[in-house]
This record gives C-alpha cells, sequence and structure tokens, in this order.
C-alpha cells in the first residue's frame, strides 16, 4: 500500500498544476511560509533547526528530526499543521506568535486539498516561464491583427463575419452545423441573454406575428434599450471585480456605500459607455479633468477590494496586492500577482513589473471602512467640490465656533451649560450631510521597494512605477506629480495593448454561448487555454475597438449572426466529431444562472419589484461594533432584481451559495454550475418557491376562467409555449389527484391545489433551462 501511494503522489507531481491550485498556493501559502518559516528552515538562509527545510516541495514533505511535515491530503498526519495549531506543548511554531486563524485555515485547506506546491528541489528561484522575446511572440500577446475573412464553400449560410470563422473550421472537420433555430426558442434565449428575464405572452405574441426579415434585429435593439440589460450585463462585470457590500477583513464590515458603484456599473453598461473610458474612469475617474460625481464614484472598482487585519495599516499590502491580483485578471487575463515573491513561473513578467504597478497603488489613498481596532470610516471621499463644501457648512461652522466659546467660559454655571451643549447637540443634527463614495484619491506620489520573498518587512531595490515590459514598458515621469493611476488607465486601454480588446470581446462571446474562444477568460497565459478560433478572435477585437469599444455593437454582430442562432438539438455527426461543441455547431443548452432562476421564479408569479434598489438596510455605521468574533452577518430580503442583494465577502448570501452565485472574495470569469440535492429541496420547501407558487397560482386564477385557458396561460408564463395534447392530460390529472387528496372543495382548496401545480411546472428543468 505505501509502494502504491509513493507512485500515485509521484504521478500527482508530474500532472499539470491546476490554475485555481496553483493560485492559492502563491496567494495564501508561499507568503505565509516565507514571512514566518523560513528564517528557521530554509536553505537560503543556511537554517534548517531540527533537520525542517520548508522552502523546497521535497524538504517539507521529508521534514526533519520529527518526521514528514506535510502528508497530502492528511490534514492529522501532517506536522506542519499540528504545530501552527500550537495544540502540542512540544511543537509550536512560530514559537513567539501563533498564526492568524485565517492563515491557519489556509494552510489546512491546502494540506487537506493535495498540498499542491509547485517548488522544485533547489531552494534558488529559477529565471522565469518566459523570457520577453518569447513572450512578445506568445499568442495573446502578439499585435491585434485584422484577419482576413476566411471563404467557405457553402456561401448561402453565413449571414455576417463571425459565420465565415465558424462554417470554415465545421467545413475543414467535416461537420454541417445544426438547423436554426424556431422563434419561440429564439426569443426566450435572446431575451434571457440580454436581459435575464424571461419574454412575455405579450412580447412572444408580437414577435410570432412580425413576418418582416428585421423582426429579431427589432427584438435585440428593444432588448438592448432595456433597463434590464444595464442590470444583467452589469452583474458580469460585478462578477470579474468580485463586488461585494462588506470589507472582506476579519469582522467583514460593512460599507454601506459600496452600492453607488454597483449602480454605476449598471448605468455605464445600460449607455454603452465605450469600454476604453469604462476602465479609464474605474482605474482614475478622480484624475480625470473636471471629474464628475459619476468618475468618482467610477474609482470604487479600486476600493472595493478586499481588506485585511483589524485597523488601518494591517496588512494594507494585501490589500494592494488583491487590487493587482484582480486588475490582472479582469482586464488582462494574466494572473500578476503570481510575480509578487518572484518572477513569473510562465508568464513573461517579473517582480520588477509587479512593483511597478504596485507603486501606482501604493500612492493611492484607499478608503477605511472600519475595522474592529478602528470602527470609524475614514477617507471616504465627498461628492461635492471642496469649496461648495465650504459654502455650505460655513455658517454652521461659525455657529458651532461660538458655542464652543460660550460653552467654555460657562463650565463653572452647570445649568447654563447644558442648555448650550444641547443647541450644539441640535445644531449638529441640522448641518447638511455631505454625501460620499466609497472611492480612493491620489496619496503622495513614490516608487516602491521590492518585497523580497513577498515579505514587506524585508525590502529589496526600488522600482520605478512602470507597465510591464512584455506590454510596452512605459514609466511614470520623474515630474509627474500624481500616483500615476491616470497614466495606467491610459496605458491599459491604448490601442496598441492587445490583451485589453482580446479578453473583454472573450468575455462578450462567453456570455453569448456559455464558453469563451479562451475557455479560461481570466487566463491567457501559458497555464490557460489557447483559443479554439485565434482569428475570430482577432477580428472580434478589431470590431470593437473598430466601433469605439462599443459593447452594444459586439451584441449587435454577434446575435445576428448565424451561429447565436443555431437550434440546440444534437445529432449523431455532432456528438461523434465535437463533442464539447468546441466548434460552436450548434447552441449549447444551458442551466440559467442563480440571479436569472430567482428573478424568473418572481417575474412568472408577477411580484418582481423592477425599480433600481439603491442603498441597503445596513444599521447606522456609529452603531458597527463587529470583531473577528461577532463578524457582521445579514440577509435583506426584497423582490427587487437579484443584482441588487446585499452581498457579503465572508458568508455568500444562502441562495446565491446554493446556485453557484459569483464569489464575492475572488474575480470569477466562469461560473461552475453544481446539480446537488439541496437546490431540488429548495423549490419543494424554500419560502421563496412556496411564496412564487402561491402567487403564480393566483395569476393563473384571476387571469383566465376556464381550466384549459389557465393551463395555457400557465405553460406560455413558464415555458413561454403551449401545452401538448399529452400535458393537458397529465396536468388535468394531477389538478383531480391534488383536490381528491384535500377532499374538500372551495375557494381554498383551489388556491392549494393550483398552488401545487404551479409549484410542479416551476420545478421543472425546463424552466430553468435555455434551449
Amino acid at each position: 500500500m505505501k509502494t502504491l501511494n509513493v507512485a500515485l503522489w509521484s504521478l500527482v507531481l508530474t500532472m499539470p498544476l491546476a490554475a485555481e491550485d496553483l493560485d492559492f498556493f502563491e496567494k495564501r501559502v508561499r507568503p505565509v511560509l516565507v514571512q514566518h518559516c523560513y528564517e528557521c528552515h530554509s536553505l537560503e538562509h543556511k537554517k534548517t533547526k531540527g533537520g525542517l527545510s520548508l522552502d523546497t516541495r521535497e524538504g517539507l514533505r521529508k521534514g526533519g528530526d520529527s518526521g514528514p511535515g506535510v502528508i497530502p491530503g492528511d490534514v492529522a498526519a501532517s506536522l506542519l499543521i499540528r504545530a501552527i495549531r500550537h495544540t502540542d506543548e512540544d511543537l509550536k511554531m512560530p514559537p513567539k506568535q501563533k498564526l492568524t486563524d485565517a492563515q491557519i485555515a489556509d494552510l489546512t485547506l491546502w494540506v487537506k486539498s493535495g498540498a499542491v506546491d509547485p517548488r522544485g528541489a533547489s531552494a534558488t528561484h529559477p529565471k522565469y516561464g518566459m523570457s520577453l522575446e518569447e513572450g512578445k511572440k506568445f499568442w495573446s500577446l502578439r499585435p491585434l491583427a485584422d484577419p482576413l475573412i476566411p471563404k467557405v464553400k457553402n456561401a448561402a449560410w453565413p449571414k455576417n463575419g463571425v459565420d465565415h470563422f465558424i462554417l470554415a473550421r465545421l467545413e475543414s472537420a467535416g461537420i454541417t452545423p445544426a438547423p436554426p433555430a424556431n422563434r419561440r426558442t429564439l426569443l426566450r434565449r435572446v431575451t434571457f441573454d440580454l436581459t435575464g428575464l424571461p419574454p412575455t405572452p405579450a412580447e412572444m405574441e408580437a414577435f410570432d406575428a412580425d413576418p418582416s426579415p428585421d423582426a429579431f434585429a427589432k427584438v435585440v435593439e428593444r432588448l438592448l434599450d432595456s433597463p434590464r440589460y444595464g442590470e444583467r450585463w452589469g452583474r458580469h462585470w460585478l462578477d470579474v471585480v468580485r463586488y461585494a457590500d462588506t470589507s472582506g477583513n476579519a469582522s467583514d464590515y460593512p460599507v454601506p456605500q459600496a452600492h453607488l458603484y454597483r449602480d454605476w456599473v449598471i448605468r455605464a453598461v445600460q449607455v454603452d459607455l465605450p469600454y476604453d473610458q469604462f476602465l479609464r474612469e474605474q482605474i482614475a475617474g478622480d484624475l480625470m479633468p473636471a471629474a464628475s460625481a459619476d468618475q468618482v464614484i467610477a474609482t470604487g472598482y479600486l476600493a472595493i477590494s478586499r481588506r485585511f487585519g483589524g485597523s488601518r495599516e494591517g496588512e494594507h499590502h494585501l490589500t494592494l496586492e488583491d487590487t493587482i491580483d484582480n486588475l490582472g485578471r479582469s482586464v488582462l487575463g494574466f494572473s500578476l500577482s503570481c510575480a509578487r515573491c518572484h518572477d513569473h513561473k510562465f508568464d513573461p513578467f517579473t517582480m520588477s513589473d509587479y512593483y511597478g504597478i504596485y507603486g501606482i497603488f501604493r500612492s493611492t489613498r484607499y478608503p477605511f471602512p472600519g475595522a474592529e481596532a478602528q470602527k470609524e470610516q475614514a477617507d471616504f471621499v465627498p461628492l461635492m467640490p471642496p469649496a461648495e463644501i465650504d459654502v455650505l457648512l460655513k455658517p454652521y461652522r461659525e455657529k458651532l465656533a461660538q458655542l464652543d466659546a460660550e460653552i467654555k467660559k460657562a463650565e463653572k454655571a452647570p445649568e447654563q451649560l447644558a442648555i448650550l451643549k444641547k443647541k450644539r447637540l441640535e445644531l449638529q443634527a441640522e448641518m447638511p450631510s455631505i454625501k460620499s463614495a466609497y472611492a480612493v484619491a491620489d496619496a503622495v506620489p513614490a516608487n516602491a521597494r521590492i518585497h523580497l520573498r513577498g515579505d514587506p518587512k524585508r525590502l529589496g531595490d526600488e522600482v520605478v512605477r512602470h507597465f510591464p515590459a512584455v506590454l510596452g514598458g512605459q514609466t511614470v515621469p520623474p515630474e509627474h506629480k500624481g500616483s500615476g493611476r491616470l497614466l495606467l488607465a491610459q496605458w491599459l486601454t491604448d490601442p496598441k495593448n492587445p490583451l485589453t480588446p482580446r479578453v473583454m470581446v472573450n468575455r462578450i462571446w462567453q456570455h453569448h454561448f456559455g464558453t469563451g474562444l479562451v475557455s479560461t477568460p481570466n487566463d491567457f497565459g501559458r497555464q490557460g487555454k489557447a483559443p479554439s478560433h485565434p482569428e475570430l478572435l482577432d477580428y472580434l477585437a478589431a470590431r470593437f475597438v473598430e466601433s469605439g469599444w462599443s459593447i452594444k455593437t459586439m451584441h449587435r454582430l454577434i446575435l445576428l449572426s448565424q451561429t447565436w442562432q443555431l437550434d440546440s438539438v444534437d445529432s449523431p455527426e455532432l456528438t461523434r466529431l465535437d463533442p464539447t461543441n468546441e466548434l460552436f455547431g450548434k447552441f449549447a443548452r444551458r442551466r440559467l444562472d442563480a440571479e436569472s432562476i430567482r428573478d424568473a421564479l418572481l417575474f412568472v408569479a408577477g411580484e418582481l419589484d423592477l425599480r433600481p434598489a439603491g442603498a441597503h438596510s445596513f444599521p447606522p455605521v456609529s452603531t458597527f461594533k463587529y470583531t473577528q468574533h461577532n463578524p457582521f452577518f445579514a440577509v435583506y430580503e426584497t423582490k427587487q432584481r437579484s443584482v441588487y442583494l446585499m452581498q457579503q465577502r465572508l458568508r455568500k448570501h444562502p441562495y446565491l451559495a446554493l446556485f453557484d452565485g459569483a464569489d464575492p472574495s475572488s474575480s470569477t470569469g466562469i461560473r461552475q454550475p453544481s446539480t446537488t440535492p439541496l437546490q431540488a429541496l429548495f423549490v419543494m420547501n424554500d419560502s421563496l418557491a412556496h411564496y412564487a407558487s402561491q402567487k403564480f397560482a393566483q395569476r393563473l386564477l384571476e387571469g383566465a376562467k376556464s381550466e384549459g385557458d389557465r393551463f395555457m396561460l400557465a405553460y406560455s408564463l413558464a415555458y413561454n409555449r403551449a401545452p401538448s395534447v399529452e400535458e393537458f392530460g397529465a396536468a388535468a390529472a394531477f389538478l383531480h389527484a391534488y383536490r381528491s387528496k384535500l377532499g374538500k372543495a372551495g375557494p381554498q382548496t383551489d388556491a392549494l391545489t393550483w398552488a401545487a401545480f404551479a409549484r410542479a411546472l416551476l420545478s421543472a428543468n425546463e424552466f430553468v433551462f435555455v434551449d
């Protein structure tokens, strides 16, 4: 058995590392080992107390005098975990100060998950995995091309350029694409796609009644103009930037102003703010000439970076690391944070590149949301110019000053002192509140020094603030007086930067088809997947830039293609020649995401509140007293769209957790759908599902007189189609059996019977899948 285990682990060690496992090690494990263990247990320091070296994979697993340090998958037998837990009097590491609960939890999870460790036998760091010259030739880093549209044999099939690229690949593989989808399927598909909601029966009838050749194009325009579009596609961006309404430190302090950024994203997407401007405002909106309140709010993208520690200063370098990590994944499609402790192992990014960007954000002032040790908000950005604030508050300040002087004189007259203090409190209550945003501002600009092995207490050479060398290497000039954020925003959106447009058009394609042309949307590096259709990716990126970075233009191009309008039907040929549908020979049937399921439940029940949500029902900031042992946790019920649900960092909203909602603590490029018994039990037992079923039943009872008409209305609302003859019979039999079980007639029995029928319809796969 021991021989078998060794063989299995030898096999595991030679397998490619999963990106998420590697990322977890680099971000959550290696920094702890470097900061707290290497001083006494590393070959670099020439100290291996107890014969234990922790700076190589082999050293950690071999262990020292007491035995193996880590046994992958076996927490109880791993001496490292016993040592950091301080449960054994003779084995406490670090000996002077125990690691934090979060660090212990991270190391424990790492061991439990198999202790993935990319380090080799040598403690010295190898040269980064891809040279600058190699990087410039790598597919995602090559200059953007504008390929010619390929010729196809079936010239009558393509509707636009997209179809030429897709059909050319299908023809070369000997595949005939699926037939076009029918009109009902198409309308349901595009309505969920662009708005996250089903079409209404009236919309279905209007589309069926329109024989014009541009009938579908008119539907697309109507949906793009709908306020529901901004809510739907704004949510996609919020996934990528890991939006949350709480700070993410151990007490998970609420941030009541965070929703301003969420609402800005929805508005910006709705009006089709050009994507390059969309990015520039999020990174440096406050630095733009005559910056508006909206542009200040946009920098909430940086402000929502996760906080660590119980005070303002505590672990701020990790907040900056979170900013850089998200910027790399969301905009560039690269894991820049892998270069925090050493040159990137796989991609052409060096520590110098990392700390070149780090210096820009280190020169930025982040707002402080409050924490266990310091409970007050600080450095939130007022949404009025300072001059206007002075004019508004000047009279109040002068009265207050006068009262303070009178209070000082009246210190020996208790009755008069009490009256004056009461007046002061009343005046303070009358002062107009200045609305503020969870946003950033410039701090004192300065270059950063490299953190040796990622340790902020061990500083190396100073690095000039700059963009990564492989993307141009532009520097912040010495005479520049700001942080460099505005320059960074311009470098990111320079048309010469090939990553920004490629990454975004891939995300757009992914949300239309279920998978991207690059199936790893957050990783365009060596550890990610190469594009299935590289010429099409560049064709789309070129059209994107050419259109003025218009996301709505990309929607039109994709949705009006023959490719997107294909049926989802399987054929023996498609199954045999392209089992994963990588060539897009059909439309991939897929389940609705968490928000669409919840919204659709309320929508068909006639209970969805379509008003924008605004602020959450947080208690007053002055009452916040949360700690790591008593962290903030709340669930605020609402009938508004799910994009407006309050999102916590440390504890997902229970419904979103159940149906695979985005992780509010890290960038979610892809939502991985799961199928669990708890999801089925939700529809059977949850109060929301029962409420929606009751209201749906009430809508059927009030909306139609006869049983048959109610069946027609029910299927039209839930599935956007008429029931079949067999379904008519099954529905009638169900109602008869349920009434018989209840044993009595009357309005209440009717309500219960139709609610049960409604719940059956809403629990079916057809309700939560789009063809």
